[in-house]
Parts: structure tokens; C-alpha cells; sequence
């Protein structure tokens, strides 16, 4: 769960959008709600065939994000995950899920640019099939971070409303 930050709240903020004014008559800025996959790549070091969030749809600042992993026939793991019926790996949907995390963590105070890694995953379900045309829906929330170096996220991925995947993922900030 590698995540690579912008040093503050605000620098992810200023990222462009052409579909909102530019003009701000305000002293201070609403966080940023929504992120782009171009946005998304700022944030995250995932790079293909290893980047699996399309979108984020719902952020807020140190508490949770939600996003869209888009599942398509063409992805690698397809060809051998099973031939004649494809269905994502559930290490993969633990990534996405860490992944959207990753999001949180990226902008939370203090991360400034260090790497976050998996330190552990603990009870975590597979609650249903996600196969090529699926849409996953993924709600990371933090639960605790611990002298600014570890922490915990509970994560969950749904389909068309049904729960696919559920569980805590604890991570580890790098030096």
C-alpha cells in the first residue's frame, strides 16, 4: 500500500478543475471532495498493472475516502485468474481497498512524502465474486494512527450495494 503525499491538505486542493470557477472570494477553501484518475496519480506511486483506483468520490480530510475500481476483462490477472471464468484475485481487492486508503494517508499531517506499507491485514471476508463488468465501491475509514508511523483502516468494497470484501488493514509510514 505504498502512497507517495503532497505536504498538506491544500496542495492536493489547488489541483485544477475546470468544471468549478476559479475565482475564490473566500478566506479559506472547502476540502477537496472528489478526485480524478489523473488526481489520483498525484497521490498514490501506483503505476499500471498495479494502480486499481479509478476514482475517488467521497473524501474527508484525515477520516475516509470512498472510490471506483472499474473491473474490466482486460486486465492481466484475467488470463490466468481462472480461464473461462475470470474473477479478481481477493489480494487485489485487498490492494484497491488499501489503495483508496492510501488517499487518506497520503494527505494526512507529518506523512510529507513517505512511503506507507502494509504491516498487516486482520479479518478480512470475501463476501461475494467481483468479476470483469463489476463496479467496486470502496470505503476506507481510518481508526487510529499511533506516533504518526502506524495505523489502522477498516475497509470495505461493495458491488451493485452487496458487501464483497470487509476487513481492518494496519500500515506503517517509512522513513
Amino acid at each position: 500500500m505504498p502512497t507517495s503525499a503532497h505536504t498538506s491538505t491544500e496542495a492536493a486542493v489547488a489541483a485544477p478543475n475546470s468544471s468549478v470557477p476559479t475565482e475564490d472570494t473566500s478566506d479559506h477553501k472547502e476540502p477537496k471532495k472528489t478526485y480524478t484518475l489523473e488526481e489520483v496519480q498525484q497521490l498514490l506511486p501506483h503505476r499500471y498493472p498495479f494502480a486499481l483506483v479509478d476514482r475517488i468520490i467521497d473524501y474527508v480530510p484525515g477520516e475516509k475516502a470512498v472510490g471506483i475500481k472499474n473491473v474490466t476483462f482486460n486486465e492481466p490477472h484475467f488470463q490466468g485468474h481462472f480461464p473461462g471464468r475470470p474473477l479478481m484475485p481477493g489480494v487485489l481487492i485487498v490492494e484497491a481497498m488499501a489503495q483508496v486508503g492510501g488517499i487518506v494517508l497520503s494527505q494526512m499531517p507529518g506523512i510529507d512524502g513517505r512511503l506507507c506499507v502494509f504491516a498487516g491485514i486482520d479479518k478480512v471476508k470475501f463476501r461475494r465474486p467481483v468479476v470483469p463488468g463489476d463496479q467496486l465501491v470502496i470505503t476506507t475509514a481510518l481508526i487510529t494512527i499511533k506516533s504518526g508511523r502506524f495505523g489502522k483502516m477498516k475497509a470495505r468494497a461493495e458491488v451493485d450495494g452487496q458487501l464483497a470484501c470487509e476487513g481492518s488493514l494496519m500500515f506503517s509510514v517509512m522513513d
